[in-house]
């Protein structure tokens, strides 16, 4: 769909429910939206927010939403803005912790079960206690199950084990939810690197493995596999090879043209707090990995670009005519991304450009070329916001450099 948001609300939603015949005994229709948080952008917040706010002006139906999300600000203010009467809050760490463990107790019962039907285990497996130490594990996190149940069903006919090894690994003191977390996220990176590599061959798998998880959890916007590997120049081998063991904590999909994505921000969170990642292999250095996405998106561009990178042959053509899968052929999505988000990353990385650096060097060779392929891709604005955010950003570092 190609359609703004408010149209396909409009369109698809809204006004089917409207037409509706009215009955006697009034129909409810539920619409779930989880994890609105992950939106790219506030603005999409804001606008999801209200367009679902105008569910209000249904008459013969009565539309329901349940939403999910961390509390962030651009989501406690759209709810400020929608009258009390007409939304109700549930805040998870409020709920009974009885009835959030009987939900986790649940899904455990079921998932585990679902594992022993495709591996062929025993009928006994697993036993009320593990299930109930599984919950206790869990501290009223369902992530932390979730995470678990993957962990534990990726192992195929060693499932048996890998849950043996999250009860070992797990303190059985009563300990704050987020350490509990982190204990299953060191669970499974462990687990990602075999044992029986020799130590050059585990430090050559922990640097790539900081490399490329530390580059996803800090893109502005996801990326395929595919596009990822190009940006990075990484050999497919090698990142197919990391990947492989990491499908607990990432949703990789089959189709290479769709973006990986994390199944929950916390390990994000995780990853980035040398606190709670106390293990040096998988700490990733947030700063860094910034700046080698910055060094990777200047590099792509500078081998990239080129005057006429369509190659329309026609100056005054406007950009309009050029069909766009011309230009998805010539500027593919790593292209794109770092042609949109090489400033912020410069920025995050705290690098101080200098003259005739790397950033200067793309800019006095490649600037129209780059500007260029943002009109392509109808970012023409974003290019000028960047080059005013550059400015600001080289004269602030310079003035830190002199104090």
């Amino acid at each position: 769909m190609h359609q703004s948001f408010r149209d396909q609300w409009r369109q698809l939603i809204l006004q089917p429910l409207s037409r509706l015949d009215e009955r006697p005994l009034q129909s409810y229709y539920i619409l779930i939206v989880d994890a609105l948080d992950e939106c790219d952008s506030e603005n999409d917040i804001r606008t999801i927010l209200h367009l679902l706010a105008e569910a209000r002006s249904l008459k013969t139906v009565r539309l329901r939403v349940l939403l999910t999300s961390r509390p962030e600000i651009p989501i406690r203010h759209g709810f400020y803005q929608i009258p009390e009467a007409e939304h109700e809050d549930f805040v998870l760490h409020n709920i009974s912790p009885p009835i959030v463990d009987r939900d986790i107790a649940i899904f455990l019962k079921y998932s585990l079960d679902l594992i022993r039907k495709e591996f062929f285990l025993d009928d006994s497996w697993p036993t009320e206690r593990v299930v109930e130490l599984l919950v206790q594990n869990a501290n009223g996190l369902f992530i932390w199950a979730a995470t678990a149940y993957r962990f534990i069903h990726e192992g195929k006919q060693y499932a048996p084990g890998r849950l043996n090894t999250i009860l070992a690994g797990s303190s059985t003191s009563v300990t704050a939810p987020d350490k509990r977390l982190n204990e299953i996220y060191a669970t499974v990176l462990s687990q990602s690197v075999p044992p029986e590599f020799t130590n050059e061959e585990k430090e050559e798998s922990y640097s790539m493995l900081r490399q490329i998880l530390g580059c996803i959890v800090v893109l502005f916007s996801p990326l395929s596999v595919n596009s990822l590997r190009r940006l990075l120049h990484i050999n497919q081998q090698e990142i197919y090879q990391t990947l492989d063991n990491l499908h607990t904590i990432l949703d990789i999909p089959k189709d290479q043209i769709r973006p990986l994505r994390l199944h929950h921000p916390s390990f994000r969170d995780f990853l980035l707090n040398k606190d709670r990642c106390s293990n040096p292999n998988f700490w990733v250095n947030e700063k860094q990995a910034h700046r080698t996405l910055a060094d990777r998106c200047i590099r792509l561009m500078s081998k990239s670009l080129k005057q006429d990178i369509c190659g329309v042959d026609a100056p005054g053509v406007l950009v309009t005519d050029i069909e766009s899968g011309r230009v998805e052929q010539y500027l593919p999505p790593e292209v794109q991304y770092a042609c949109l988000y090489w400033v912020q990353h410069i920025e995050k990385s705290d690098i101080k450009p200098q003259d005739d650096g790397q950033e200067h060097m793309f800019l006095q060779n490649h600037l129209l070329h780059w500007l260029e392929a943002l009109s392509l891709m109808g970012k023409t604005s974003e290019g000028v916001i960047a080059i005013s955010s550059l400015e600001s950003y080289i004269q602030v570092s310079s003035i830190n450099s002199m104090l």
